[in-house]
């Protein structure tokens, strides 16, 4: 399986039949006018079987950036039926006061190629509750936000993927030379000793190294 990083949260998995996009951006032009630096570049071209997108905010849910998906689970929550297999989608909080403040997210766990992905879209709570834990199940491959404001930073990070105990940690949501907001994801990175470098946007998972931590470089034009 192949894995491509397009920044934020915005990711592509190849397997061998199949592939799903996961929090794909669009249009930000509304970060802009928040006066927000958001220049990863434009997601184009792009073909995917499933787009899983976790919760509706602008730069997570720009659908219309991936070319005609056979299927598209939108901010649902739920066991699904989709060409890649069998989707669960649990339910979470933007936010440490039950979604009150910034709304509800979605996790969702999925297998590819006999690999069992969890992305955790806009985590915010401040910990994972037992039948969110239960219903995540086994994790080998664990897309984490890390960049702390509006999701969990380094240190509940760092617990929940304590908690899950996959066998590869993919940090998302941080701070980069082109997104203005969140913090920098070096805390983090510093937590573990056996974190990798991709020196890229991709990673062949055959291929990947024995580590806790796969990081990948900025996307660039």
């Amino acid at each position: 399986m192949k894995i491509r990083w397009y920044g934020q949260s915005a990711f592509l998995l190849t397997g061998k039949t199949h592939s799903v996009f996961t929090d794909p951006f669009y249009d930000t032009s509304h970060m802009a006018a928040r006066g927000i630096r958001f220049a990863y570049p434009a997601i184009q071209g792009v073909h995917a079987d499933l787009v899983l997108i976790t919760h509706e905010h602008g730069d997570h849910n720009g659908q219309e950036a991936i070319v005609s998906p056979e299927t598209v689970i939108r901010s649902t929550a739920g066991t699904f039926d989709t060409p890649v297999g069998k989707v669960v989608g649990v339910n979470s909080d933007h936010d440490q006061a039950a979604g009150t403040q910034r709304g509800a997210n979605k996790i969702y766990t999925f297998e590819l190629d006999g690999l069992r992905l969890c992305h955790f879209g806009d985590f915010g709570q401040d910990a994972l509750r037992p039948e969110q834990r239960a219903a995540i199940g086994q994790v080998d491959v664990l897309m984490l936000p890390v960049g702390a404001g509006p999701t969990i930073g380094p240190e509940k990070a760092r617990e929940v993927a304590a908690e899950l105990s996959p066998r590869w940690i993919i940090p998302m949501h941080y701070r980069t030379e082109l997104l203005g907001m969140l913090e920098a994801p070096d805390a983090f990175f510093g937590m573990y000793d056996r974190a990798h470098r991709i020196g890229g946007t991709e990673i062949d998972l055959d291929k990947a190294p024995d580590a806790d931590l796969l990081i990948f470089d900025t996307p660039s034009a």
